[in-house]
C-alpha cells in the first residue's frame, strides 16, 4: 500500500528526490520569483546574508503538519508576520541545517533530536538582504514547544494537504521600496501566510507536488 501524498513519509522521500536536482535549478524559476521578474536583475547585484529557515513537517500519520510561528508585534522587523523559524547563519554553524535547527530551538525551543532534515529548497533571495535556504525536515512526535516570548507571539500547525493544493494559492501586491511587488498568501483559519513564508511554501508545492 502506497503512502498518502500528504504523509511525512511521502514528503521526505519527494524532498530527498528534487534536492539532488538543485544544480540544476534557477533560484528566481519558481514561486515568487516568477511573479516578479523585474526584481531579479537588482537582487543578483545585491549582496545578500546568508540565512536559513526550518520547514518543519510533522509525522501526523496520513496528513502531516506543518509549524509555523506568528512573531511577536515588538520586533522591529516583521512584526507580528507568519514565519518558519529561522535567521542569520552564523559563522559558527558552518551550514544552513545547524543554522535551522539552532534557530528552531531558540525560537520555539523545539529540540532537534526530533527533526530529521530531509532536504533544501533553492535559495530565496529577498529584498530585505537575505540569501534564504530554507531546510526541509520531518518532526517526529513526542516533542514539546515553548515559544520564546521576545520573537515569537505563538505556534500554530498547518496541514500539509491544504498548504500543497494550489486552489489556496492566492496572489495579492503592494508597494515595497518604490515599485509594486506580487506575492503569494494563503489565509487559513484567521490567519495570513504571505510574503516570504507563502513564497516558500509556494516553491514546495512546484518542486514536490506540482
Amino acid at each position: 500500500m502506497s503512502a498518502s501524498p500528504y504523509s511525512a513519509e511521502e514528503f521526505r522521500r519527494r524532498a530527498q528526490a528534487q534536492t539532488r536536482t538543485l544544480a540544476d535549478v534557477a533560484w528566481h524559476d519558481h514561486g515568487d520569483g516568477l511573479l516578479n521578474p523585474a526584481t531579479i536583475p537588482h537582487l543578483e547585484g545585491m549582496h545578500l546574508k546568508d540565512a536559513a529557515v526550518l520547514v518543519p513537517v510533522v509525522d501526523a500519520g496520513e496528513e502531516a503538519r506543518v509549524i509555523f510561528t506568528q512573531r511577536t508585534a515588538s520586533l522591529r522587523k516583521h512584526s507580528g508576520q507568519i514565519a518558519f523559524p529561522g535567521g542569520a547563519v552564523d559563522e559558527e554553524d558552518g551550514d544552513a541545517e545547524t543554522a535551522a535547527l539552532r534557530e528552531a530551538e531558540e525560537e520555539i525551543s523545539l529540540d532537534r533530536a526530533f527533526v530529521e532534515p530531509v532536504g533544501r529548497l533553492p535559495q530565496y533571495k529577498a529584498l530585505s538582504g537575505f540569501s534564504i535556504t530554507p531546510v526541509l525536515a520531518v518532526v517526529r512526535p513526542g516533542f514539546t514547544l515553548q515559544p520564546n516570548p521576545a520573537e515569537v507571539a505563538s505556534v500554530f500547525e498547518v496541514p500539509l494537504s491544504f498548504l500543497m493544493d494550489p486552489r489556496n494559492h492566492e496572489t495579492g501586491s503592494g508597494i515595497w521600496l518604490g515599485g509594486e511587488r506580487h506575492y503569494y498568501r494563503m489565509p487559513y483559519e484567521g490567519r495570513n501566510i504571505w510574503g516570504i513564508t507563502a513564497g516558500i511554501v509556494r516553491v514546495i508545492y512546484e518542486r514536490l507536488y506540482a
